[in-house]
């Protein structure tokens, strides 16, 4: 199993271009404050994913997994090291829109929600203003505090 880390501004570059070979949004990510967390095995990054934090919600941006890592757990494992980053800074909810991983969130407790029914803050980012299309789906998850 990949070890689960934060990103470091050294992995900045194998991030964008995983996001960017994925067709995820890249545009944002100087303005934004999104923390990546980084999945690796043998010095190499095998997947990705980030958290955009807007206590007490989180918008959950961008999870991605190399061809060669999926089917291994390493995409759930990211989830879950987010969602416990996410509740050690009293994140509650966690937020995400996707086109193409619905079924894959829902298996991991996620259910699906209006996006007008999101936190204002969550409401105003860039991937819900613009980055994502209206036929994105919105889900959420309440996060357990420890």
């Amino acid at each position: 199993m990949p070890t689960v880390r934060a990103a470091t501004p050294s992995d900045g570059a194998a991030i964008r271009d995983m996001l960017a070979a994925a067709g995820l949004p890249t545009a944002d990510l100087s303005a934004s404050a999104v923390e990546f967390l980084v999945a690796e095995t043998n010095g190499a990054l095998v997947g990705v994913v980030g958290l955009e934090p807007h206590a007490p919600a989180g918008l959950l941006r961008s999870l991605v997994v190399l061809p060669q890592a999926r089917g291994l757990g390493v995409g759930a494992g990211l989830v879950s090291a987010l969602e416990q980053n996410a509740c050690s800074r009293g994140i509650t909810r966690v937020v995400l829109l996707t086109e193409t991983a619905e079924a894959f969130f829902t298996r991991l407790g996620y259910v699906s929600a209006e996006r007008a029914s999101m936190p204002p803050d969550i409401l105003a980012t860039a991937e819900f203003r613009s980055l994502c299309p209206s036929s994105a789906v919105c889900l959420f998850r309440d996060i357990p505090s420890s």
